[in-house]
């Protein structure tokens, strides 16, 4: 026989029961808050939830990797484009056409180059050619630098009469030098001196009006005088 359910005011009456019955009759306690204290939650709703993240991080890393497939086909659209592809195997067949070419014709290929390039005037051989390029590259060069060459060679013997030319006009240059600086020097003294002169008028004049007004008669001064004759002899 099971045991009364001490929770279930339905059940036959004890204590626990009358006093739950009383509280119910009274509003304190209902049935439905009875019902949430008897329900318990359940020990593996943790695992369910980490499992439900374990599940979300692996979909989460399916999306990536096939978001790094789209970008790389993105990437790489212009290689494995069936247009593109079709060029390269144009390019590569005519390539092996070409090839096959010079396979078939091996033997009449070898025998040229073999052959001398400047029949029995020069006889060459093959392994040589790549320096007769070469040397027919420096031979171009030569002939376009001839005239030039030629020029500096029939200037040699007047070399002793263009240097001395060329310190005679240096020499020249030296001494216009010299003239510059002088003239420099002369401009210079000339300048200090009109400023001189400019300074000393404004007191001269004071001094003239001064002895207008007054009616009185001086000799020339000695530095006025000195003035006057710097000033002639510069002009």
């Amino acid at each position: 026989m099971a045991a009364a359910n001490p929770w279930d005011p339905a059940s036959a009456p004890n204590g626990a029961g009358l006093v739950l019955g009383h509280f119910i009759a009274s509003g304190m306690v209902n049935q439905e808050m009875l019902n949430m204290s008897k329900k318990t939650a359940s020990c593996f709703v943790n695992f369910t939830r980490l499992q439900q993240i374990t599940d979300i991080e692996a979909e989460i890393y399916q999306k990536n990797l096939e978001i790094e497939l789209l970008k790389l086909e993105k990437d790489t659209a212009d290689v494995v484009h069936p247009f593109f592809l079709a060029q390269k195997c144009h390019t590569l067949q005519s390539m092996n056409n070409h090839l096959e070419a010079v396979l078939k014709e091996k033997r009449s290929l070898r025998q040229r180059l073999l052959k001398p390039m400047c029949q029995e005037n020069l006889p060459i051989e093959a392994v040589y050619h790549r320096y007769m390029v070469h040397l027919l590259e420096l031979a171009v060069t030569f002939i376009e630098r001839l005239e030039t060459h030629l020029e500096t060679i029939r200037n040699i013997p007047h070399l002793a009469a263009n240097l001395k030319k060329m310190n005679q006009a240096l020499a020249k240059m030296d001494i216009l030098v010299t003239e510059t600086e002088e003239l420099a020097e002369n401009i210079l003294k000339w300048r200090k001196q009109q400023n001189e002169v400019s300074s000393c008028i404004p007191k001269i004049l004071a001094e003239e009006s001064y002895l207008y007004k007054h009616d009185i008669i001086m000799p020339p001064l000695p530095f006025t005088s000195k003035i006057n004759v710097q000033t002639i002899n510069a002009k």
